[in-house]
């Protein structure tokens, strides 16, 4: 029984090691998940930023396109007032024009262009294609001291610019919002494989810690078994174990039955006093 007893402690010393290093894995694993966890939220946060500045941005897009549109809208009606204004106001007497003048500039710059010509002709037409530059020139300064011919053809420059100005900003700020937007969805996708991982360190956490619970259950059971030799023991031998305790050094119940569901180990001594006051 002695031999026994011996083999019993030492086995509840070792599920009591078990416990212990199961128990300091278990909480490793719980830090591991805790950095895990922590990242996690701060990719989550920074995504979420980016989701907000991305949809800030699509507002100001679609802002930026409804002026677009009202400035192309302006820059359409005006162009069609400088139209309606230049066919009623005619040329001088005698002269082609404008937008003959622009015809054939065209014609002859294509001609230009795909024809095969000598030195002679294209000197000849390069030099009808100036005079017909000038002519435009000429037509379009004599329309522009009309007050009114004037006045729309800087609106319609001031459309023109606006229509550009808002079609730019419509460029840039959508591509901005498309860079957020991608950040986003990378941060997102960067948060799903940290998940993945807090879930592998979980399921490895909660079978060590099933391990570890199951060495505190072996552990208990041994030192219950211990218990069971030495009351044996102690009614073979008929009568108060040697160094039981003094009256004075009489260890209080709770204490020995904090210690006991601690795992941590009891004397025998412990044990034949409780045995003597019926608790045992």
């Amino acid at each position: 029984m002695e031999r026994r007893r011996e083999e019993c402690n030492a086995r509840a010393d070792a599920y009591r090691a078990s416990r212990d290093r199961l128990n300091a894995d278990a909480r490793t694993l719980a830090e591991e998940r805790a950095v895990i966890v922590d990242q996690i939220r701060a990719k989550s946060a920074e995504a979420q930023e980016h989701r907000q500045r991305r949809d800030e941005l699509n507002t100001e897009v679609r802002e930026e396109k409804r002026l677009r549109e009202e400035w192309n809208r302006r820059f359409q009606e005006l162009g069609e007032k400088v139209q309606e204004l230049r066919r009623t106001r005619p040329p001088r007497q005698g002269a082609v024009p404008t937008w003959r003048l622009k015809k054939d500039l065209k014609e002859l710059e294509f001609r230009h262009m795909t024809t095969a010509l000598t030195g002679e002709q294209e000197k000849r037409l390069i030099e009808e294609m100036k005079r017909l530059e000038s002519a435009i020139r000429e037509q379009e300064e004599q329309l522009r001291r009309d007050p009114d011919i004037d006045a729309t053809l800087k609106e319609f420059a001031e459309a023109r610019d606006e229509s550009e100005k808002h079609h730019a900003a419509v460029g840039a700020l959508a591509e901005s919002a498309q860079r957020a937007h991608e950040a986003m969805v990378a941060l997102f996708e960067a948060g799903d494989e940290l998940r993945r991982q807090a879930d592998d360190v979980q399921a490895r956490l909660v079978q060590v810690k099933g391990s570890a619970d199951e060495a505190h259950r072996q552990h208990i059971a041994a030192i219950e078994e211990v218990r069971d030799i030495e009351k044996l023991l102690y009614a073979a031998r008929g009568g108060r174990a040697p160094g039981a305790w003094a009256p004075a050094e009489t260890p209080r119940e709770e204490d020995f039955l904090a210690r006991l569901k601690k795992g941590e180990k009891v004397s025998t001594e412990d044990l034949l006093e409780l045995q003597k006051r019926g608790r045992a």
